[in-house]
């Protein structure tokens, strides 16, 4: 860890290179006048939008919803399987089932799915307007770094390991509150607009409400990957004949939250990070043609008792598919069963960080416990 003096308060880096784009985002991160202690940027932080993937933030009384992110609650789920083998036939029946039980990209299921949440709608004016169709997306992987992996384990056994977020709910509640919180700032002075990091007292109406639609769809996230990962993991039954999952983990990675840090009650903002308190398990994914962990977390206070949420991008989508080649990325993937890439590059393992160098810089942060290997991955 290596800390940068602003004109803020102190920037807290566990990258080994970082973009300037994401340096200049955690600048005006410090500058925010109720930004608290220092801010600390994951091994894996690149840019994004306001705020640095892999970013966290502490504030007084102020919650961001930019420092949430687009993909509110946007996790992994990883399953320890009771087997310890696994041929390519098998791996790849599995994995064909899955994508004919679980919707994938844009497509959504043709009737609403049942989740008792949907019972406990909070009284926010985007989530009502969004629940028809949410009731669709529930159970569905989406696009982009979303997948579904088989995963052999260091520890001998096969896992199986969802990605995925709140779908088009997340977007609509973030642009929402996001927006409401830029008209707000604008009419009372509070930050500059160009920082795109308009925010809502955590007291005020507007901030409670962000709040519970906030939570909301951090449970609905959760919910969704349950539903791929049940489908997953029947499927995998199917072939395999197992008979019980030995250990699941579940965490997400863009969310905020009431915590203590340095004796005071903050607003804790993860975008691209996840928790990473003494003894609690997580998991770090790396690309698709790399390995993944799970992990303890060490429970360190300078990161705010937080790690990456994975890899990390090195290049930008954009540029992933200007220099990548789709000989280059059929080779990253070798001995990896992959249904192929249509054209779009930007998943390719060599688009993202080196999982090793990046699980190097945060020894300090967390303690790999799992190693995962991947056998076979669909991606959205």
């Amino acid at each position: 860890m290596r800390i940068m003096e602003s004109e803020g308060i102190p920037i807290k880096i566990w990258a080994t290179e970082i973009d300037e784009g994401a340096i200049q985002q955690a600048i005006n991160l410090s500058k925010l006048t109720f930004a608290y202690s220092h801010i600390a940027l994951m091994a894996d932080a690149h840019e994004g939008y306001g705020m640095p993937i892999g970013g966290v933030l502490a504030t007084e009384e102020m919650i961001i919803p930019n420092a949430v992110g687009v993909d509110i609650g946007c996790g992994v789920v990883a399953i320890k399987t009771d087997k310890q083998e696994l041929n390519r036939k098998s791996t790849e029946e599995i994995l064909n089932k899955t994508s004919q039980r679980v919707p994938m990209g844009f497509k959504r299921h043709k009737k609403p799915q049942n989740w008792q949440g949907f019972k406990k709608i909070p009284d926010s004016r985007i989530i009502k307007q969004e629940l028809t169709s949410a009731r669709k997306q529930l159970g569905t992987l989406g696009g982009g770094n979303h997948f579904c992996s088989i995963e052999m384990g260091s520890d001998g056994f096969i896992w199986l390991m969802v990605h995925s977020g709140s779908r088009n709910l997340g977007l609509k509640v973030a642009n929402y509150y996001n927006t409401l919180a830029k008209k707000l700032n604008v009419k009372y002075n509070i930050v500059p607009p160009k920082y795109d990091l308009a925010s809502l007292s955590i007291d005020s109406p507007e901030g409670r409400e962000y709040f519970a639609a906030m939570e909301f769809c951090l449970a609905f996230a959760r919910a969704n990957r349950q539903a791929i990962a049940d489908a997953f993991y029947d499927a995998f039954a199917e072939e395999t004949k197992s008979q019980e999952i030995l250990q699941q983990i579940d965490i997400h990675h863009n969310y905020a939250a009431m915590e203590k840090h340095f004796q005071k009650q903050v607003v804790l903002h993860r975008k691209g990070a996840t928790s990473a308190r003494k003894g609690e398990l997580g998991i770090i994914p790396g690309s698709m043609g790399t390995p993944s962990y799970i992990v303890a977390g060490l429970g360190n206070p300078e990161s705010f008792q937080s790690c990456s949420h994975g890899a990390g991008r090195a290049v930008s989508r954009k540029k992933a598919n200007q220099i990548i080649t789709e000989e280059a990325a059929n080779k990253a993937m070798e001995g990896i069963l992959f249904k192929g890439w249509r054209g779009d590059y930007s998943e390719a393992p060599m688009a993202y960080k080196d999982i090793e160098e990046v699980m190097a810089n945060q020894k300090d942060l967390v303690k790999p416990l799992v190693k995962l290997t991947p056998l076979g991955v669909i991606k959205g």
